[in-house]
């Protein structure tokens, strides 16, 4: 095949309409298919950018069945091709009906080939343009915060601590459920510090069993215990010159966070086994989900590493804090995974993004991640539905319509936001929202909100 011409699909039954065509474009690669099946394979293997296509097609030669059938496959495919549709005389009906199915535009028959060359020039322009549209996103989401998306003055705030944070000498603790994007917020502070051309070394504390940690996070040395018959780096030694991301720190055992403390006090560490002192130069950031002021009380963490790694603390807010976030990243989602799964979708129905809002998402962007996935998958049609999302329940006919539940998701989105914005000060959020404190704190109980402090 000839990548240097643009690659057109001709899907038509009439041979003498195809060497017409053919010919009319000899300026293009033209790839011929005279039935729906041709059609598809076609578009599998050559992914052409412009298809030209007759409604008309066997076995329904008299009828559109068959053609409508052909576009409707094609889109779902490949929804970014633009199909022009051609129609017979006066079928103009058919016509706006292949439009509305998501046709780029039809013509009409009999055929001016000057007119149809200028249909299919207008259609691989526009191809192009969105193509190179879609690479200056993705070139705009490899930046420091890449896979981060902050459309929310919540989250927008977090981006401007991590970029006042990041190039300074400092721990960095970043406290947020379990799902709400920790882990990216720690690359991004490395990614804009001062260690960003070292590694960025990340040990999930909860995952490894307490005997082994140590292990894992000094190295050892040959001997140290049975089974090591090799002397073996650490992750803090294999972060050296770079950022070491110790992430659900809540769960680091009593006895092993002294010895943390140590190495964050000296900037030092001894192998299991081991006697001698090695310097290390990394940055540190930790993450968790729990609750580490409880947990110093209850005497499971200790205070002074909880100084020690919390320098400057990025709290992170949960997804149902985010008004709006919710549809912004499954549109982001849905692009991210458009064809990896072989069935790209063309965006979510009304009813889908009233439940992407409504729900709570208690598994945060983590889960809201699984359920396009799985709706990517399993959905039949164009548009993902919410029923497809997972999320039929919360856009019953009564939570969408009712005033009195629309008023109360309102107000209870609003203090949330509010309090987030004044860091939890009661006297600013009731002032912000037009209300005396005490009805605030009536509103907080009645909506089961908690205030950040």
């Amino acid at each position: 095949m000839n990548d240097t011409k643009p690659r057109l699909l001709i899907v038509e039954d009439d041979a003498g309409l195809q060497r017409q065509l053919k010919w009319c474009f000899d300026d293009h690669e033209v790839l011929m298919a005279s039935t729906r099946n041709e059609a598809i394979a076609q578009l599998r293997r050559f992914e052409p950018p412009v298809v030209l296509q007759d409604l008309g097609l066997p076995p329904d030669l008299e009828g559109v069945g068959e053609g409508m059938a052909t576009l409707k496959e094609i889109l779902n495919i490949a929804p970014q091709t633009k199909v022009i549709v051609v129609t017979g005389n006066h079928d103009r009906d058919n016509a706006v009906t292949a439009v509305s199915l998501g046709a780029y535009d039809f013509y009409e028959k009999p055929v001016d080939t000057d007119v149809l060359r200028l249909l299919v020039s207008r259609a691989f322009n526009l191809h192009a343009l969105e193509q190179q549209n879609r690479q200056l996103r993705e070139a705009q989401y490899n930046t420091p915060f890449q896979g981060l998306i902050a459309t929310d003055e919540a989250m927008l705030k977090v981006c401007r601590m991590v970029e006042k944070v990041a190039p300074a000498d400092v721990s960095v603790l970043i406290l947020g459920e379990s799902g709400t994007g920790k882990e990216l917020l720690a690359r991004a502070v490395h990614n804009q510090s001062a260690h960003t051309a070292g590694r960025f070394v990340a040990i999930n504390c909860a995952a490894i069993p307490e005997q082994l940690l140590e292990s894992e996070l000094f190295g050892h040395e040959k001997g140290a215990f049975t089974g090591a018959v090799k002397q073996t780096l650490g992750k803090v030694e294999m972060a050296n010159s770079g950022t070491l991301f110790l992430d659900e720190i809540g769960d680091m055992p009593l006895a092993l966070q002294a010895k943390l403390l140590r190495f964050l006090q000296g900037r030092v560490i001894e192998r299991v086994g081991g006697r001698e002192e090695i310097p290390v130069n990394v940055r540190v950031v930790c993450a968790t989900n729990k609750d580490l002021q409880a947990q110093i009380a209850a005497q499971q963490f200790r205070q002074d590493l909880f100084f020690r790694i919390g320098e400057v603390t990025i709290n992170v807010p949960p997804l149902r804090d985010r008004p709006g976030a919710a549809t912004v990243l499954a549109h982001s989602l849905l692009r991210k995974f458009g064809g990896i799964h072989g069935r790209p979708k063309r965006g979510f129905t009304e009813e889908a993004i009233a439940a992407l809002e409504a729900y709570e998402w208690p598994g945060n962007v983590r889960e809201l991640e699984n359920k396009v996935k799985t709706a990517m998958i399993m959905a039949e049609g164009t548009q993902i539905t919410a029923e497809d999302l997972g999320l039929r329940e919360a856009v019953d006919g009564t939570s969408l319509f009712n005033l009195k539940e629309v008023r109360a998701r309102a107000e209870r989105q609003a203090i949330r936001q509010t309090l987030i914005i004044t860091d939890g000060n009661i006297s600013r959020t009731a002032e912000m929202i037009g209300v005396s404190r005490p009805t605030l704190y009536d509103l907080m109980e009645k909506y089961g909100i908690r205030s950040p402090q």
